[in-house]
């Protein structure tokens, strides 16, 4: 098959987007949560697949074993404002990476768990109204940037990456496909500050302990695990079990092409430190002061 040219950034009511998560705006936007609804929402490359494993594992690991070695992560947790390159939202091609309002709108299982990597400001408001409780995972800026960029290599969805150096200063302007890094954490931030249904989750925190970070999680959802769940959780969100198994690798999706990059590449907290130069670490360092320094928000770059 051949693939669609790699899309084009553009302006979105004031975040830069493709048209693959602006196409089907008005469905998105107006897509009908219910109350226990879960949503898992980051900036991409933040450690959206892990936390969507866990929680599928969480719900179903008991019921539906089957569904992590039968099902792709993209249908277990749909992508919410996905939309298929050239065709109608409703008749997407089930190999295409994520599901989206429509596969989300159908799931049957309850609760439906889906993903989103909208800033908060664009979060459809069926989700507020109905009160669901939303995980977001954030990951510092260094780490983040390095992972999108090999993301953005290997994935021929995403606008071309260019160069290192490049992509770098583009991401510090906040052209990624959506937006800025420093207003998508920050915004979530402020909105958890007010809503006890958001929990927010630091990527450096799962890394380090994931055991103590499924604690929390399982605590904020009301959820009660035997020690013998618990380590099938713990074993099954591990980086490595992830990364072989290919219902949670991306290793399906006919956009990624992983004789450049694996979707799941190191899961590292500090690899940043093999591609920033001097240089670009302290230019980093000087512009992440400036935009962070009104907010409360605080991230490790290594552990």
């Amino acid at each position: 098959m051949e693939l669609p040219p790699r899309p084009e950034l553009f302006d979105f009511h004031g975040v830069s987007m493709i048209t693959y998560f602006t196409d089907n705006w008005e469905n998105v936007q107006n897509f009908q949560a219910r109350p226990d609804d879960i949503v898992i929402a980051t900036y991409p490359k933040a450690g959206t697949t892990w936390v969507s494993h866990m929680l599928d594992l969480l719900y179903f690991g008991k019921s539906s074993p089957e569904r992590g070695s039968t099902m792709p992560i993209s249908e277990r947790v749909p992508f919410l404002e996905f939309t298929a390159p050239g065709q109608p939202s409703g008749q997407r091609d089930a190999t295409i990476s994520n599901g989206s309002v429509e596969a989300a709108d159908k799931m049957p299982s309850s609760p439906r768990l889906i993903k989103t990597h909208l800033p908060v400001q664009f979060v459809p408001k069926s989700f507020w109204e109905q009160n669901c409780r939303i995980i977001y995972v954030a990951r510092n800026a260094k780490d983040n940037v390095v992972s999108f960029f090999h993301f953005d290599r290997m994935n021929m969805g995403q606008p071309e990456p260019g160069d290192w150096p490049s992509f770098l200063q583009r991401f510090q302007e906040g052209k990624m496909v959506f937006g800025s890094w420093y207003d998508h954490v920050k915004g979530w931030w402020e909105k958890k500050q007010t809503n006890p249904k958001i929990l927010y989750l630091m990527y450096e925190d799962l890394a380090e302990d994931r055991g103590r970070e499924l604690d929390r999680v399982c605590s904020f959802l009301g959820l009660s695990l035997t020690e013998e769940e618990r380590c099938k959780v713990i074993e099954g969100v591990g980086f490595d079990a992830m990364k072989k198994n290919s219902m949670t690798n991306y290793s399906t999706d006919k956009y990624m092409d992983f004789k450049i990059s694996p979707f799941m590449r190191k899961g590292k907290v500090g690899d940043w430190k093999s591609h920033f130069t001097v240089s670009q670490n302290e230019q980093f360092d000087k512009e992440y002061q400036k935009k962070m320094t009104h907010t409360t928000l605080r991230f490790r770059t290594e552990i």
